[in-house]
């Protein structure tokens, strides 16, 4: 989570202005243990109670917990930090059991105390949470938004690597004025309120002290630059709308559904930093082949003939034409492994395999000849050539 400049400010005013109202409306409140509200032993250090409240009060903040339980548990940690965080008002409450001090004396620090400048308080605190949640609030440098396209590549681009142009339509700055909005990128001031930085800070007094804020310059709209003469060709704007073609590299191995991202050349902006092109991949299927990271598989289908008497067989990979040994009696669904010809890593040296399942396959139709011929070997092999048939066989009994 970050915030920029203005909208912590505008967030850690209004965290103060809860607790000052907590603060005031527990004023007249019984005393309690404010180690237990904390969670804290009695002899814990300033650091130990900084961060035991830091955490409670992320955790009970009511903009984040919408309850009344989450409200008054923040408000009953506020009353209990205002005590423990301040090293006068923790002696006299350690002393006397109220931050005021001896009732019958001048003890006792007063709201001012709170807030201010005294060390102990809130301002180390909010510090902390706030850049627990981003930052200081520096403001961010100004980005162009994001162009997103889908192109399709084939299967033997997308597992080689291969380059296209792509034409896209985007804003550039504008070539005539670079980007200044001003006639020949000249006819523009410095600034003076911002001395072109394009960023001022506002000073502002408040109930909880002095509060300084950065914001974009409201004089040059955040640019840093008082144009005297627009730029006739972006009328100003310090962009124009135009197409390009861009040369994309695709790296070898990149996979279906996986995004090429090109820093830089998404649209532009005056004044900042250009968005980004994404390209989605679309990988066409291989008539054969099939992929499942970086290796490849397919089903091979052969005569039975083939995988009973064995055999060589021509497959494809992306390397060529492939010579296949088939062994004698290979059971069909027999998965045979072939290394490294499978597809290259994304930016690595490493091939995956082609993994290949043998199936073995019957003719559409006998003739009586061939028929008879078969029934002739059946009889010669018998049953128990088979041994997980006549193994079925065995069990039926």
């Amino acid at each position: 989570m970050s915030s920029t400049g203005g909208e912590r400010n505008h967030i850690e005013t209004y965290f103060k202005s809860r607790i000052a109202n907590y603060w005031l409306k527990g004023k007249n409140m019984a005393n309690k243990d404010y180690y237990s509200v904390l969670g804290v032993d009695k002899n814990a250090s300033e650091d130990e109670i900084k961060s035991a409240y830091r955490r409670l009060a992320k955790k009970y903040h009511p903009d984040l917990n919408n309850t009344e339980e989450a409200a008054a548990k923040f408000k009953e940690i506020n009353e209990a930090y205002e005590v423990l965080g301040d090293a006068k008002k923790r002696a006299n409450y350690d002393q006397f059991g109220s931050a005021e001090g001896n009732p019958f004396g001048n003890g006792g620090g007063g709201f001012g105390d709170f807030f201010g400048g005294g060390g102990g308080g809130f301002s180390d605190i909010f510090s902390d949470i706030f850049s627990a949640f981003g930052g200081r609030g520096e403001q961010a440098r100004a980005k162009g938004s994001d162009i997103n396209i889908s192109i399709d590549l084939t299967f033997e681009e997308a597992c080689f690597g291969c380059e296209k142009n792509v034409t896209i339509t985007r804003h550039d700055k504008c070539s005539a004025c670079r980007g200044t909005g001003a006639k020949n990128g000249t006819e523009f001031t410095t600034c003076r309120e911002c001395n072109g930085t394009g960023r001022v800070r506002f000073q502002q007094n408040t109930l909880f002290g002095t509060t300084i804020r950065e914001a974009g310059c409201p004089k040059c709209n955040g640019t840093g630059k008082i144009v005297k003469e627009k730029c006739p060709e972006c009328n100003g704007r310090g962009e124009q709308k135009g197409s390009k073609t861009i040369k994309v590299k695709f790296p070898a191995g990149i996979d279906n559904g996986q995004t090429l991202r090109m820093r830089g050349e998404g649209n532009a902006v005056p004044n900042g930093d250009s968005g980004d092109l994404n390209i989605k991949v679309s990988v066409k299927p291989h008539k054969i082949l099939i992929r499942k990271g970086n290796d490849l598989f397919m089903d091979l289908y052969l005569p039975f003939t083939t995988t009973l008497l064995g055999g060589k067989v021509d497959i494809p990979t992306l390397q060529g034409t492939y010579s296949l040994n088939i062994p004698e009696l290979t059971p069909s669904g027999t998965v045979m492994r072939i290394k490294n010809k499978g597809v290259k890593a994304l930016q690595r040296e490493f091939y995956g395999d082609l993994l290949v399942t043998i199936k073995a396959e019957v003719p559409k139709g006998l003739d009586k000849e061939t028929k008879a011929q078969l029934t002739q070997i059946a009889e010669k092999l018998g049953d128990n050539s088979y041994t997980k048939y006549s193994n079925f066989l065995k069990n039926m009994k």
